[in-house]
């Protein structure tokens, strides 16, 4: 008698625990799988993280996913949109981090939500007085997808349409980042580490502002520091750039003709593409044919310089110099290419 009911007691004891066991969190797969998409505009990283819900045959919009109420936009979490830099939406600048996605669906409108909240399990604990933007969107008609997908599409350095595509609709919003402010910001930032102790990190920094025309102050002042390390002939070259871009082209000059004088061989060479790049194939051949006149030796000085030559369309110019390079070099493989650009002048 005692042994049966101390084993009553040990079952009813186990019985006891069994809803607390029972609450413990099985990883089993889901049949809305997780899923993100990334995308990288300028210096700026934007992240969609979601839950991909199928059609299977049901009534999307206007059924499953009801009009004109707050939806999920997926299954799950919190559908997440994460900025790594400050940016915007609707013309509302946001704080980089980490928002909640809902959106409204209507038949012939739709509303994108950011909330402040980015933690919650869909929407269901959704409030408003959390919003901290709403744009509204045209949907549009599209070729079925069956499991919702959200895209990072038409990347450029200051710009991503945030969109997604379920069912036979697609819709989305831009997003916009200040890319300038962003890359200004970084490398005020990047300068505090190990590039400031070379002219190279002041010069690299100082020459970016330059070519986008920002932040030009403090960028002059950053490539006069490149120069007090330094001075080269490619510091001294931005530097002429900075002169030129406040009206003082014979300061301009002067400079670059003090960089050219010390340039090597190949900060010539790399100048000359430099120009090509920006369509200033005159100034390049100059460059390249001043380096011939410094470097006779060398046969891609040659090289380089029947490349701007051919590009020009001086066909014997270019296959004059193109033999001489082909003369020099006892690279294998520079010979082959040598001889294929000499038959593109027949």
């Amino acid at each position: 008698m005692r042994r049966t009911l101390t084993a009553s007691l040990a079952v009813l004891a186990l019985a006891g625990t069994g809803p607390l066991l029972a609450q413990a969190p099985l990883n089993l797969p889901r049949v809305s799988p997780a899923a993100s998409v990334t995308q990288t505009i300028g210096l700026t990283e934007v992240t969609v993280s979601y839950s991909r819900p199928a059609v299977n045959g049901r009534k999307v919009w206007g059924g499953l996913v009801p009009w004109n109420e707050v939806w999920r936009t997926g299954a799950n979490e919190n559908t997440t949109l994460t900025v790594s830099t400050p940016f915007s939406v609707g013309g509302k600048q946001l704080a980089a981090g980490t928002y909640g996605l809902h959106t409204i669906p209507g038949e012939k409108e739709w509303t994108f939500i950011l909330s402040s909240e980015s933690h919650a399990w869909g929407s269901f604990s959704y409030d408003p007085k959390e919003d901290v933007v709403r744009v509204t969107a045209v949907p549009k008609a599209a070729e079925h997808q069956e499991h919702l997908a959200f895209t990072l599409d038409d990347p450029t350095l200051e710009s991503v349409n945030v969109t997604l595509h379920w069912e036979k609709v697609k819709v989305g919003f831009p997003l916009k980042v200040d890319a300038k402010a962003v890359v200004v910001a970084s490398l005020r930032e990047q300068l505090r580490g190990l590039p400031r102790f070379s002219w190279q990190g002041w010069n690299g920094a100082a020459a970016w502002c330059l070519k986008n025309d920002t932040n030009l102050d403090e960028a002059e002042r950053w490539i006069d520091r490149s120069l007090q390390m330094n001075r080269n002939f490619t510091n001294m070259s931005t530097k002429a750039g900075f002169l030129e871009k406040k009206g003082d082209a014979r300061g301009a000059a002067d400079l670059r003709a003090k960089a050219m004088a010390a340039a090597t061989e190949q900060e010539l060479n790399t100048y000359g593409y430099q120009l090509i790049a920006q369509g200033k194939l005159e100034e390049a051949l100059k460059v390249f044919e001043r380096n011939t006149k410094d470097h006779p030796k060398s046969w891609n000085v040659w090289d380089s310089y029947a490349e701007g030559l051919a590009q020009k369309g001086d066909k014997a110019g270019a296959k004059a110099n193109y033999e001489k390079a082909l003369a020099m070099t006892e690279d294998d493989t520079q010979k082959e290419r040598i001889r294929k650009e000499l038959a593109k002048l027949k």
